[in-house]
């Protein structure tokens, strides 16, 4: 067992700090009791590496003409608007084993990096190895330099589109009734980070969006990028009306946007990646093939031809909708009954090899409690900027655990 896995387990010593954290949140902001945890996580400096690899593997594939033109065929034709921007921000999401981390799913949304910002400077170091390691913060990059990163990620994008000489002056940070949302805080946050930066921001309903004049509109402010955190990957739905008109037109930048979802986060790639003769037949370099396989696990689409096998072996598989996030809809093998199994059958589904979340052990009412953990890398258009854990009870990340939430990650 290395430290990391030891320390995991055996301290519970070091906390966060409530008040530095209540300090760095907005004062208007929800926060839900289960968002953050206590106790951070260990990760050694060789997991680190790996899933840095796996991501840029990953990011290599996508960038495969072939990879590109299958993908597409599989996805809405707004997915086929090229209109520059790669997509800000992604979440990598892996599950610690000790033949390496895995990675189980990739979002183009993912949430609370901000958020992840905030807590990481929050710990009081308990012993001489935890202060070595907070020392630098944790992560790929330097905490406090996040911030930056982000804004100059959104920067690029927008250039993407409109050009280098092109100024980003305002952005829209848009979801359904954003202030009801688990993660307002974070828009909250998002807000004051462009701001702080000269560019104005606002928090707006999708269904206060309007495209009239060549643009897209809050009110009487044009829009110039729109942050995009909704659900509805390909803006199909009637309230998305006219951020997708202004998205086909070109009207205004839109980040991460549907051909990002269909590039990288349709779950359907989750087979491809895991697969070295799909691999191969793109085109795909053996030493990226070689990456891949280590740390995707298997997967296959169920279908009519095979629904039969994976039902009788049901408990070596996570089952996932192809179109579903947020962990809605997705079973572990183990806990499927025969009437969900065949309410499935109804819905596209791939069947995930399963891989077991590794624990942290921290306290919960004074009593010794494992928790289960995944690690979430942020990606930008350019490189992790970012690590941050979530521990949890259950199938699948909840925030409703006692002592779970966001938990900040140390690097040993």
């Amino acid at each position: 067992m290395d430290l990391s896995d030891r320390l995991n387990r055996d301290c519970q010593c070091v906390r966060v700090d409530r008040q530095k954290l209540a300090a760095a949140l907005p004062e208007d902001g929800s926060i839900p009791p289960a968002m953050f945890a206590d106790f951070p996580v260990f990760l050694a400096a060789t997991e680190i590496a790996a899933m840095v690899d796996t991501v840029r593997a990953v990011r290599r594939v996508a960038g495969l003409e072939a990879f590109q033109t299958e993908a597409l065929a599989h996805a809405p034709d707004i997915a086929r608007n090229a209109h520059g921007p790669w997509g800000t921000l992604y979440g990598f999401d892996f599950h610690l084993t000790p033949e390496g981390p895995q990675l189980i799913e990739i979002n183009t949304n993912a949430g609370g990096a901000l958020l992840s910002v905030a807590l990481a400077s929050t710990h009081d170091p308990c012993c001489d190895q935890v202060a070595a390691a907070t020392s630098t913060e944790g992560g790929v990059t330097n905490v406090r330099d996040v911030p930056r990163e982000l804004v100059a990620s959104f920067v690029r994008e927008y250039a993407r589109q409109r050009g280098e000489s092109a100024p980003l002056s305002r952005v829209a940070i848009a979801d359904r009734d954003p202030q009801s949302q688990f993660l307002y805080a974070e828009f909250l946050l998002f807000q004051r980070l462009f701001r702080d930066h000269g560019i104005d921001a606002v928090i707006a309903d999708v269904t206060d969006l309007t495209h009239r004049d060549g643009g897209l509109w809050v009110g009487d402010l044009r829009i110039d990028l729109v942050y995009n955190r909704l659900t509805d990957f390909y803006l199909e739905d009637a309230a998305s009306h006219a951020l997708r008109t202004a998205y086909q037109s070109g009207d205004v930048v839109v980040t991460p946007g549907p051909r990002a979802h269909a590039l990288m986060a349709n779950k359907r790639h989750l087979v491809t990646l895991g697969d070295r003769g799909a691999l191969s037949g793109l085109g795909v370099d053996d030493e990226t093939v070689s990456t891949l396989l280590r740390h995707i696990p298997p997967a296959e689409l169920v279908t009519a031809g095979n629904r039969g096998r994976l039902w009788a072996d049901r408990k070596r598989y996570f089952f996932k909708p192809l179109r579903g996030y947020g962990s809605k809809a997705a079973y572990r093998g183990d806990k499927l009954t025969q009437k969900t199994w065949e309410s499935m059958a109804a819905t596209d589904y791939i069947a995930q090899t399963l891989v077991k979340p590794s624990e942290r052990v921290v306290l919960v009412d004074g009593r010794l409690t494992p928790l289960k953990l995944d690690v979430r890398a942020y990606v930008d258009d350019q490189h992790v900027l970012l690590f941050a854990s979530r521990l949890y009870q259950g199938q699948t990340t909840n925030f409703r655990t006692q002592g779970g939430g966001f938990a900040a990650v140390v690097r040993m």
